[in-house]
């Protein structure tokens, strides 16, 4: 395996860290208006949102966990590829690419969990009827 073939897994670990954290910071602004909503109405509906959101933010913080773990073994079959080490060198990049699957899994199960709770919040409003 030449230094190459792990590198160009870095940058897209990379941006796939950057993308999580940017979701993460966004949940976090919304958990937080939510919770503010509730102190001033503390509406039933809004409480199953913040526990939606909160298992939502649990896969967030674990999809960014896994991307770290595949960016330290990227960095590690780098290393051992430059020291001369094919054999760590292979297993520390499989390694990433297996932790980088189970990120995007993670993700996978992320967005379903996020589109189910616009769907409640459509049918809601398809509930209550056009405005006139």
């Amino acid at each position: 395996m030449e230094l190459a073939t792990p590198g160009l897994l870095f940058p897209a670990l990379c941006m796939l860290l950057l993308a999580y954290t940017n979701r993460f910071l966004a949940l976090a602004g919304v958990i937080r208006n939510l919770c503010k909503d509730y102190r001033q109405d503390p509406e039933p509906k809004l409480m199953l949102q913040i526990g939606c959101l909160r298992r939502r933010l649990r896969l967030t913080q674990h999809m960014q966990l896994c991307c770290m773990a595949a960016l330290v073994c990227c960095v590690l079959a780098l290393f051992s590829i430059l020291l001369g080490w094919p054999l760590a060198g292979y297993y520390s990049f499989g390694s990433s690419i297996a932790l980088m699957l189970l990120s995007l899994l993670l993700s996978l199960l992320e967005l379903k969990l996020s589109s189910n709770a616009l769907n409640i919040l459509l049918a809601d409003l398809s509930s209550i009827g056009p405005h006139h």
